[in-house]
């Protein structure tokens, strides 16, 4: 996406205040567009349809459809918009399902306006953006007493995660180590099993907290 590019947005919240409060902050900001809003998952779904937005900015518990079963169906769609997690939960029964749903990031509404600036533009380049408290649950969440942990990334499988943690696609990751894309994707998958984890956000969440990255 190029720098002067217009970044869509569709905002998913059940209280009107709080949508009027992020269409206001975002259209007074360069750089942005808000196509439209919903008041809950199943609208969101008709509403991305049509609109075709960049990023979708999901509230997660919300009356008559909630975010996690929408970003689901999204995922399922193959739609090209990335959800960007917008709520006041954090506890890991809401974090862990929207993460493995498919969310590209997951920041809480007390984030500082620039982080929400921010957050927005790495969610539309597909990097994965996560609050530090929501990082801190991640990590703990992924750990069990079954998991390995233990076993130490091999040099080529810190080159891949290193690219994963800025965001890179499978593809451009094949492109910059010239290795395949299955190639990457069996990195990924054995990096996976010595984390104890499932996806590349809790990879990357787990990586800096054991210092791994960073």
């Amino acid at each position: 996406m190029s720098d002067d590019a217009l970044i869509t947005l569709l905002i998913v919240d059940d209280h009107p205040v709080v949508r009027d409060g992020l269409r206001g902050m975002f259209e007074s900001a360069p750089g942005f567009t808000v196509l439209g809003e919903a008041s809950n998952g199943v609208e969101a779904l008709d509403r991305a349809a049509a609109l075709d937005p960049d990023v979708i900015l999901m509230d997660l518990r919300m009356p008559g459809g909630g975010g996690v079963d929408a970003i689901k169906e999204l995922t399922r769609r193959g739609a090209r918009a990335k959800v960007l997690v917008l709520t006041t939960y954090d506890t890991d029964s809401d974090t862990l399902p929207a993460i493995e749903a498919g969310a590209t990031g997951y920041l809480l509404k007390d984030a500082p306006r620039d982080e929400l600036f921010t957050a927005v533009r790495a969610a539309a380049e597909g990097r994965t953006v996560l609050s530090p408290a929501v990082a801190s649950r991640l990590v703990s969440a992924v750990r069990s007493p079954n998991t390995p942990g233990n076993e130490p990334l091999s040099t080529r499988e810190r080159e891949v995660l290193a690219l994963v943690a800025k965001g890179t696609s499978n593809r451009e990751i094949a492109r910059e180590l010239f290795i395949s894309e299955a190639t990457v994707k069996t990195h990924l998958t054995h990096l996976y099993t010595k984390l104890g984890v499932n996806d590349r956000a809790a990879a990357v969440a787990t990586a800096y907290d054991r210092g791994i990255l960073g």
